[in-house]
């Protein structure tokens, strides 16, 4: 069975760092893109980055971009989402998700989908 949790969600303040984990198993970790969306209240679940299977490609959301870094360790099975000077908008659930092993911005090239982590920004 398939599993992606993710991990290193909390509060903190505006211009703060997080790091977000996401473990899987089930699955051969190092063919899949891996990638990070999320889903603030009222709104539609966005894209936030993306990392290739080898982790040589990356490739962000244009309101993330310069502040967030999405890392991968293939011999553990986890891939990182590194957020620095936060901001009150990027309060949201964040999800990991596992798919086209090229990467993708889109959901629905998506096939395996943690269950969340709140992230949440005061001003």
């Amino acid at each position: 069975q398939v599993q992606l949790v993710e991990s290193g969600g909390g509060l903190v303040q505006t211009g703060d760092s997080l790091r977000l984990s996401c473990l899987a198993s089930g699955l051969t970790f190092s063919s899949y893109g891996m990638g990070w969306f999320r889903q603030a209240p009222g709104k539609e679940r966005e894209f936030v980055g993306v990392i290739r299977w080898s982790g040589s490609i990356t490739s962000y959301a244009d309101s993330v971009k310069g502040r967030f870094t999405i890392s991968r360790d293939n011999a553990k099975n986890t891939v990182y989402l590194e957020m620095n000077s936060l901001k009150p908008e990027d309060t949201a659930v964040y999800y990991c998700a596992a798919g086209d092993m090229y990467g993708s911005t889109s959901t629905t090239s998506y096939v395996y989908w943690g269950q969340g982590t709140q992230v949440t920004v005061s001003s």
